[in-house]
């Protein structure tokens, strides 16, 4: 299989790409798509940067996947998801090879990075990001495009909507539920129930204001 990876920014990807090879050598990381135009034509770290998504249509075929990259924003994430599948791209996933996957349930499009624990029983959606160093503790349910950022611990028994952003070091309390397109501040430590769309910072935690998002989930096809 041929991956072309989205966003040519972070050289931690490159890493991961060196790890995949070793335990899975038919797959064949071809190179970059990055929207900005500078990049086009360049090199990443030994990587062809292409070009933007307008590349995907030419490039798809059954022996190609895709993987976006894009973690900052969850809403870029999903946008630029939704536009990778419309043009005919297929998502596949890119999990760092050390992460014990057992007795989970995975969508696609995931990009999970080294050192994550992804506990027994827990369900991840589609399109979902999570970054170095994060817990996600035993029969919790992660959404679709969600983001949890490094060294953030989801406790047990969670529901972690569809299109939320978890910061860095942010604790979340068991048997929480997280609504769709929540906003989870660094730092902060959730011990009740975030409404969809609402944007909660500090220890405890407490929703100060809403994300002004036009979407009800976070499905991309």
């Amino acid at each position: 299989m041929k991956i072309y990876l989205l966003g040519a920014a972070n050289p931690e990807t490159v890493r991961m790409i060196r790890a995949v090879q070793r335990s899975a050598p038919n797959v064949e990381f071809s190179g970059f798509l990055d929207n900005d135009p500078k990049k086009k034509n360049t090199n990443f770290y030994g990587f062809p940067v292409l070009g933007g998504l307008d590349l995907v249509h030419e490039l798809s075929n059954t022996d190609v996947g895709f993987v976006n990259l894009i973690t900052g924003n969850t809403k870029t994430r999903y946008e630029t998801s939704r536009e990778i599948v419309a043009s005919g791209g297929r998502l596949v996933n890119f999990i760092h090879p050390s992460i014990d996957l057992t007795m989970t349930k995975l969508g696609i499009g995931l990009y999970l990075q080294e050192a994550v624990v992804v506990q027994a029983g827990v369900e991840i959606g589609d399109n979902t990001s999570i970054h170095m160093g994060a817990l996600v503790g035993h029969e919790t349910r992660v959404g679709n495009s969600v983001f949890i950022a490094h060294a953030v611990s989801v406790s047990g028994c969670c529901n972690i909507g569809d299109g939320t952003f978890i910061g860095t070091n942010a604790t979340i309390l068991p048997r929480i539920k997280i609504g769709n397109w929540a906003t989870i501040g660094a730092g902060a430590v959730i011990k009740k129930d975030v409404p969809d769309y609402g944007i909660a910072v500090g220890n405890p935690g407490r929703v100060i204001k809403f994300n002004e998002i036009p979407f009800s989930d976070g499905k991309i096809s």
